[in-house]
């Protein structure tokens, strides 16, 4: 998978992109991540890429032109398709089924940061083929959103985890939050892991995890649960 970003903001990325399963994805060659910095398609002695918005109003507008240049500049040396993603507050709420259906082996992304005040209208619709939030509050800008996007694609794709099933356990994968988990020691401070877990009847412990997983998604999550319970009706 190829995942390409660009920001005005590039070294905002250097410490997430170095660290436990992203990192070991790209040594691995699970995923190829490249960062871009827009200001490398603006014009002018001080690679200007934002500007006053039209009918006045307050903060800056990222520009049209070195949007645009940037974009088709990196779609024109693809070796195929991409798709091209502005991370936005305007863009749906971002799930981990639309995780899945993003994690592509063969996929190829373009992540585009908004910043200030918002990106040129022009350009999303230009060369927007979707926008993505992550979660109703406000940023300054989209470099967290692609940082978040980036991980939980990186995280499903084949080979990127050691443990295959690791991945289709996690909460939310499908439509439930995870069991409780406990690890040594046995017993601390007077608080001891529930009996099943320690007993080694397979079974036993998968039909546990079922229950607490139903239970704590409804006293934690009661709008997953409904969903949930809608879907398996």
């Amino acid at each position: 998978m190829i995942i390409e970003i660009v920001t005005l903001f590039p070294d905002m990325f250097r410490g997430p992109l170095d660290e436990s399963i992203v990192d070991r994805a790209r040594r691995s060659g699970h995923v190829h991540i490249r960062l871009h910095n827009l200001r490398d398609w603006a014009e002018g002695p001080h690679r200007k890429a934002d500007d006053e918005p039209f009918g006045d109003g307050a903060g800056m507008v990222m520009k049209v032109e070195p949007l645009t240049r940037c974009v088709e500049d990196l779609k024109s040396r693809a070796a195929g398709d991409c798709r091209v993603i502005l991370l936005s507050p305007q863009g749906p709420v971002f799930t981990q089924r639309r995780a899945r259906e993003l994690a592509v082996d063969d996929g190829h992304l373009v992540l585009v940061c908004g910043h200030y005040k918002g990106v040129d209208e022009r350009f999303i619709e230009r060369c927007v083929d979707e926008e993505i939030s992550i979660g109703d509050y406000i940023l300054s800008g989209g470099e967290l959103g692609a940082m978040v996007l980036t991980d939980a694609l990186v995280r499903l794709l084949p080979g990127a985890i050691s443990r295959a099933e690791s991945a289709g356990t996690d909460s939310l994968e499908d439509g439930l939050l995870d069991a409780p988990q406990y690890t040594r020691p046995a017993e601390f401070e007077g608080a001891g892991v529930p009996e099943v877990l320690l007993s080694g009847h397979h079974a036993r412990i998968e039909e546990w995890r079922g229950q607490q997983r139903r239970e704590r998604t409804r006293i934690k999550r009661p709008d997953l649960y409904r969903s949930y319970e809608n879907k398996n009706k």
